[in-house]
C-alpha cells in the first residue's frame, strides 16, 4: 500500500499541490470553523519541498526526509477529517427533526 502511495506522490509536486488545494477549498467551503487549513498548508509545504527535491536533486532515490514528512502530513490530515466528522456527529445528537 505504501509503495503504491509513494508511486502516486513521490516526485509528483503537482499531485501534492492538488491535494493541498482540495483541502484548502474544503476548508473555505465549510461554514463552521474547521481545522482543514492545517493539513492544507502542510500539503502545500510538502508540494513545495517535493518541487525543490525534483528540481535540485532529481537523482535522489533514497528519501529519508519522507520518514518525517509522511507521518506529519498523514496524521494532520487524519486528525482534521476525524475532528470534522466528530463535530458533525456530536452536533446531531439531541436534536429533534423540524416538522
Amino acid at each position: 500500500m505504501l509503495e503504491s502511495l509513494a508511486g502516486l506522490l513521490v516526485q509528483q509536486p503537482g499531485r501534492l499541490l492538488a491535494v493541498a488545494l482540495v483541502l484548502l477549498a474544503a476548508w473555505r467551503s465549510l461554514r463552521r470553523p474547521n481545522p482543514l487549513w492545517i493539513p492544507g498548508l502542510l500539503w502545500l509545504a510538502y508540494a513545495g519541498w517535493e518541487w525543490l527535491v525534483v528540481t535540485r536533486t532529481p537523482e535522489a532515490n533514497i528519501r529519508v526526509d519522507l520518514m518525517l514528512i509522511w507521518p506529519v502530513v498523514g496524521l494532520a490530515t487524519l486528525w482534521a477529517v476525524v475532528s470534522i466528522a466528530w463535530r458533525r456527529w456530536r452536533g446531531g445528537k439531541g436534536r429533534t427533526p423540524a416538522e
